[in-house]
């Protein structure tokens, strides 16, 4: 039986250090989905003991192009922390211990009231959201060149590095949310566009979804939680240099630069 306390020091060593590590399932063939969030856990508690205060939750691998792209074909989840805000949007790969980042356009909500599954409905999600705002989440792996399946990436925190929230706040209520359309600039050139059905055919689906499952594992989308509802374009390698611009039409802007 694998070892889910030395599975999650292994990752943890490997973001304070920024390095990456082998899979994780190819060395212990029996871990589970279970197991790969109970390693999530001891991963998490080890930022934690350092002081790090979770703020939020996200959902992952989420569209099809991601999907796709990682050759994972089911979403995963992870918790955000205080030390992961970027709130200028300048993102300092060395300081932020980024090892191989990539950047992804998604839907912000922030909640104003809690949710717990199971059972929790798209309707549910709505009524418990204050607004919403365009976010970049730069994902990041501690997976040797993301060579990830379902269960390294749950384990190592949904292969989540930073996210970047834009200012913009809209009320949900306002927008057809899986008809947003998202747009995404890199160094000034038309990268990538995509919409909010890509998630789950709506970002309400992809939270509803995300409180269900953790709520199976006793935690809950608490009121004032950022969620990250997943990218609605493929995710796209980021270096220092590189500025990233998205703009989520009828709500706002975001942008993050790496530096």
């Amino acid at each position: 039986m694998a070892d889910v306390s030395a599975l999650g020091a292994e990752l943890f060593a490997a973001l304070r250090g920024r390095n990456t590590v082998a899979p994780l399932i190819a060395r212990n063939p029996e871990l589970t989905i279970d197991d790969a969030y109970q390693i999530s856990l001891d991963f998490l508690a080890r930022r934690r003991a350092e002081g790090e205060r979770v703020v939020g939750k996200k959902i992952g691998v989420t569209s099809k192009a991601v999907q796709d792209m990682l050759g994972v074909h089911q979403p995963d989840f992870g918790f955000l922390t205080d030390r992961m805000d970027v709130p200028d949007g300048v993102i300092d790969v060395n300081a932020h211990g980024l090892i191989q980042p990539r950047a992804e356009a998604e839907i912000a909500f922030i909640l104003s009231a809690p949710l717990t599954g199971p059972g929790v409905t798209d309707a549910d999600v709505l009524a418990a959201t204050a607004a919403i705002a365009p976010c970049f989440e730069i994902v990041d792996s501690r997976i040797d060149d993301w060579k990830i399946g379902i269960v390294d990436t749950v384990a190592d925190n949904a292969s989540c590095g930073v996210y970047v929230v834009g200012e913009a706040r809209v009320d949900p209520r306002s927008v057809d949310l899986p008809g947003l359309k998202v747009t995404v600039t890199k160094n000034g050139a038309p990268l990538s566009e995509g919409y909010g059905s890509a998630v789950q055919g709506s970002p309400l689906t992809a939270v509803a979804w995300l409180a269900n499952t953790l709520g199976r594992y006793g935690v809950t989308l608490d009121a004032g939680d950022v969620i990250l509802s997943g990218s609605l374009v493929p995710l796209e390698p980021a270096r220092i240099g590189d500025v990233f611009v998205m703009n989520l039409e009828g709500v706002g802007s975001c942008t993050a630069r790496f530096v």
